[in-house]
């Protein structure tokens, strides 16, 4: 058996093996240029709903304040709206009135699409963007 421990170098226990340390507790703070490419993913991701302003919030407000201020700000913004389509899209089992509930969902989903975009290219610049009609519901 102990052959056999020589003969893997996996099993070998001794100075010549490689000490593999983990990550630091704490991330590193993002530069400003990540800092402004965080910022502009979370509203560019409103393409998708609130859920990657969501996590780019939870992942990253703490190592960047640009990309704590945006993402929140998205997040706010595209919240309600990702609510709204998620039940018009379970209302269009409805029999009679489902046609109208999938217009209402795509309407919903092409509106919070241009509005992403143009806060993501507006946030691309360095410059912080205030949605016109924002609950504001996370602080």
């Amino acid at each position: 058996m102990a052959e056999d421990a020589r003969e893997h170098p996996d099993h070998h226990a001794g100075p010549d093996r490689p000490q593999y340390h983990g990550v630091p507790a704490n991330a590193l703070p993002l530069t400003a240029s990540e800092d402004r490419q965080w910022a502009t993913l979370a509203h560019f991701g409103g393409i998708l709903g609130c859920i990657p302003a969501l996590l780019i919030y939870l992942i990253f407000k703490d190592r960047g304040p640009f990309t704590a201020q945006e993402s929140k700000e998205a997040l706010n913004f595209t919240l309600p709206p990702t609510i709204a389509a998620v039940v018009a899209n379970l209302l269009v089992f409805v029999p009679v009135v489902g046609n109208i509930f999938a217009v209402l969902a795509t309407v919903i989903w092409i509106a919070l699409a241009c509005f992403s975009v143009a806060a993501g290219i507006h946030v691309n610049r360095g410059q912080p963007h205030r949605y016109e009609y924002n609950l504001r519901w996370i602080k």
